[in-house]
């Protein structure tokens, strides 16, 4: 089982990689102001918010047994600390993980 996890950490990681470096090869040609560029940028911020919200609406496995409130405090935590640290993504990525474990374990 552990060499599944590590053969699909692997795969994934190729994958993203290699579209971001494809993505830097070819950005040389896309001008930020085109509306093509604008239309990718909406559609991959509505996908990633559409995914998010399923995530936390219709959860499946462990996230399911958690409590809607649970959830809800999570995230308004995790906006919170997103805009008290400038807008950084990686503190409330890390202390949502943790803190939906210890409220889930003590409420």
């Amino acid at each position: 089982m552990a060499s599944n996890i590590l053969i699909v950490i692997i795969v994934t990681s190729i994958a993203t990689y290699l579209s971001r470096f494809l993505g830097v090869l070819s950005s040389e040609k896309i001008k930020e102001t085109s509306k093509i560029f604008r239309w990718f940028n909406c559609l991959a911020y509505s996908t990633l918010a559409a995914l998010i919200a399923r995530i936390v609406i219709f959860p499946s496995g462990t996230l399911n047994e958690v409590d809607y409130l649970i959830r809800f405090i999570v995230i308004v935590i995790s906006i919170f600390i997103f805009y008290f640290t400038k807008k950084n993504l990686v503190y409330p990525t890390l202390l949502s993980g943790i803190i939906l474990s210890l409220l889930s374990s003590y409420l």
